[in-house]
């Protein structure tokens, strides 16, 4: 069957791996605080406080493998 117009796009993988995506970034946060929220007190505080050290962890991690990748650059000899 012949797709006609703009509806072929419709079939495209690559749009819809987009699409969910997309929705996955929006509701994927969403629910997490929805269920932190959910949590008894203590479990909050818990949950609050991972959460902190996880994304200091990852902006770590993240800084020290761009100052190695720049550190790798400047030693790479420069070919004739």
């Amino acid at each position: 069957m012949k797709c006609v117009g703009m509806s072929w796009i419709f079939s495209e993988e690559w749009l819809w791996v987009v699409v969910i995506a997309l929705a996955a970034i929006l509701v994927l946060p969403l629910v997490i605080v929805w269920v932190i929220l959910s949590l008894p007190d203590y479990m909050k505080l818990v949950a609050t406080i991972l959460i902190v050290i996880g994304w200091g962890f990852a902006a770590g991690y993240k800084d020290w493998i761009v100052a190695k990748r720049r550190e790798d650059e400047r030693n790479i000899p420069a070919e004739a």
